[in-house]
């Protein structure tokens, strides 16, 4: 074979470099080099939630005037909730943390009415949402909006989402004329690392479709709620294609599938499992609406095969979740490792005395004016047996509200026809007492930022109505024992979707099927004829289609008022000055079985 210099030399050349390379790999710190590299390149971060604030700040019940407390013990407000969050970012690092909310935020306080009716904040010159200061202050990312920001009108939202510091959310809130977003779709955000590029985590926020219905006199002609699904589709390639490390979704949407007003919307009402298993490219989803506790519950996406960690952590600030996540650095770029979820209880810490100290003031004038005396009771009412017996309080619920609707009515063509009204056991806590009765106690009957309407219903309508009301009660046979404990909320139906309608008398047979219960229904006295007018006192929620009652929504509507219904309660109180039971309390339905009644 011929001599090459040229070959002989690079030969040398490169044996040369790698025995020179060998040997430095041998030494100790070439090793430690070595591992060094080897070595894959992690990052850690927390991702905090909130839902279903409902406009608690403090750990405060205004409707009994004294701290909040239930059979669990449990603390509600954002004060607590900041005592948490700073502990955490203490732990974690404030730079390796997000926190966030799914929606219900200005709705479901003394509190927050105050602030929306009475010193409105779109006033001029008006106050600052205490709401938003307090989120603001406690350093808020973003915030998904739910459906009771609808409640008090689009203008109080635009008031309120000017106010905060942070997004509000909502890529399925949609400008009914355009069908272009009516808030922000999402937010992006850059966490810093020690190692590699910034982490950008994507928050995507989703609404409830149910406004449409809900609040529909706020939103018709206005704004648009197509499904979670669809939006979410839309909206997780793009934000992955804009370079999210991470995607998280903030659904103000429960995780069961099913919705509470049937087949009035093509769109799910609790879809956040449905929006995991079905889009991928989807990390985590912090649930709302639901008011359930979730620590963590996992749903394997059908594209991917990879699990979408859910959370959801208890209403009013109960719970803090935490969703932490690891991360990895691979070819060139950050890809997930893990991500777990669990809850904090904020009845573990104190009130966080920056918060406490932030909003005193509204705090106190909020007292002041729950406390106001309107009127005097003859004697006390309470609502604890409300779900199975026919007690006066629901009375005076119906009778104010029949009360209103045929003043209303009066003197046009429906004036004549017989007024009917509806109401549920809203709170088993609420009280009336003797004597003295306040702003808070009226208040304290209806919860809910509820309007009131009036229908137009046929006795055979109402008989349907009934009869799908009494699915609440457990089918239970004569002679076996009865526990009232046990007796109600069969199928998980909420004690506010069981309605009485007073102005009717007639039995629910709980030993009868679903659907066969109501039994001798009669108006003054006599048999209701299937073919018979009336008109019934509705809640806006349930006139919408809230709840899936039959033939209400498509009703025709005689009329409508705006204000609260808990505002008629307490300005029919003022009004009158005495609220005597005698005058409009009487037992016009009862549970039995065969005949018998259940209770005596």
């Amino acid at each position: 074979m011929a001599f090459d210099r040229r070959t002989f030399l690079g030969t040398s050349a490169a044996t040369g470099a790698a025995v020179a390379l060998a040997g430095a790999a041998g030494s100790p710190a070439a090793a430690a080099e070595s591992q060094r590299a080897a070595k894959p390149r992690t990052y850690a971060f927390t991702v905090m939630g909130t839902t279903d604030l409902h406009g608690n700040v403090f750990n405060w019940d205004y409707f009994t005037d004294k701290e909040f407390d239930d059979k669990a013990h449990n603390d509600v407000g954002l004060a607590k909730i900041s005592t948490l969050v700073e502990q955490v970012r203490a732990e974690k690092g404030r730079g390796n943390t997000l926190l966030i909310d799914a929606g219900d935020t200005i709705q479901g306080t003394q509190l927050s009415y105050y602030y929306a009716k009475v010193d409105p904040i779109t006033a001029r010159r008006g106050p600052v949402h205490p709401m938003a200061q307090a989120m603001n202050a406690i350093g808020y990312d973003a915030a998904a909006l739910g459906n009771h920001e609808f409640n008090y009108g689009i203008p109080v939202l635009r008031k309120f989402e000017e106010q905060c510091d942070f997004p509000l959310l909502g890529a399925n809130a949609l400008d009914a004329k355009s069908l272009r977003p009516a808030f922000a779709p999402y937010s992006m955000h850059r966490l810093r690392t020690p190692c590699g590029r910034d982490v950008k985590v994507a928050v995507l926020g989703l609404t409830n479709p149910g406004i449409a219905i809900w609040d529909k006199q706020n939103v018709q002609g206005k704004m648009t709620f197509p499904g979670l699904e669809e939006q979410a589709a839309k909206y997780v390639p793009r934000l992955r294609s804009m370079g999210a490390d991470v995607v998280i979704v903030s659904a103000h949407s429960g995780s069961s599938g099913t919705s509470s007003y049937g087949d009035q919307l093509p769109y799910i009402e609790n879809a956040a499992a449905l929006v995991a298993e079905q889009v991928p490219g989807i990390d985590a989803i912090l649930v709302g609406h639901a008011h359930t506790e979730i620590p963590e519950y996992r749903v394997k996406n059908k594209a991917t095969g990879k699990d979408v960690v859910l959370s959801e952590p208890l209403k009013w600030g109960q719970r803090l979740t935490l969703f932490d996540f690891g991360l990895t650095w691979e070819r060139g770029r950050w890809a997930v490792s893990s991500v777990s979820a669990k809850v904090l209880n904020s009845n573990a810490v104190e009130e966080d005395p920056k918060i406490t100290r932030l909003l005193g003031d509204e705090h106190r004038k909020v007292v002041a004016y729950v406390n106001q005396v309107i009127g005097t009771s003859t004697q006390a009412m309470s609502s604890a047996e409300g779900p199975v017996k026919d007690v006066p309080i629901i009375d005076l619920i119906n009778h104010v509200q029949a009360d209103t609707v045929r003043a209303a009515l009066a003197g046009t063509e429906w004036g004549a026809l017989p007024v009917l009204s509806q109401a549920s056991c809203f709170s088993r806590s609420a009280v009336i007492p003797s004597g003295q009765v306040t702003i808070r106690d009226a208040a304290g009957l209806y919860p809910f930022e509820n309007t009131l309407e009036a229908r137009l219903l046929t006795g055979a309508q109402l008989k349907d109505y009934l009869e799908y009301s009494a699915r609440y009660y457990v089918q239970t046979a004569p002679g076996e024992v009865v526990d009232p404990a046990k007796l109600t909320n069969a199928e998980g139906v909420p004690d506010y979707n069981y309605d009485a309608v007073y102005g009717l008398s007639y039995e629910i047979d709980i030993a009868q099927p679903k659907g066969s219960r109501i039994v001798g229904l009669a108006f003054g006295g006599k048999p209701v004829d299937p073919a018979a007018q009336f008109v019934l006192a509705v809640n806006n929620y349930r006139a919408s289609g809230g709840g899936n009652f039959p033939h209400v929504p498509g009703a025709r509507q005689l009329w409508a008022n705006s204000d609260e219904i808990r505002n008629t309660i307490i300005s029919w109180v003022k009004a009158k000055g005495t609220v005597d039971p005698a005058q409009f309390a009487s037992v016009d339905w009862r549970l039995t079985r065969a005949g018998v009644p259940v209770f005596a």
